[in-house]
């Protein structure tokens, strides 16, 4: 049997808390941050958990963790 692969781009992207569930920061924080208000810029600074319906996506890509 072989070694399963982690995903390369989601180890990049998420992260397990030590209970168990996933991390990850949000979207839109990149480029053409002029345009965008002061308010949505400080709230899409913080990182945020994944919504359970998505986990079951996330976490076949991260073996190594679970």
């Amino acid at each position: 049997m072989p070694k399963v692969k982690t995903k390369s781009g989601a180890k990049k992207r998420f992260k397990v808390t030590a209970s168990g569930k996933i991390k990850r920061k949000h979207a839109y924080k990149r480029h053409i941050l002029t345009k965008k208000e002061t308010k949505q810029k400080r709230r899409l600074r913080h990182s945020t958990l994944v919504k359970k319906v998505d986990e079951g996506n996330i976490r076949p890509m991260l073996p190594y963790l679970f």
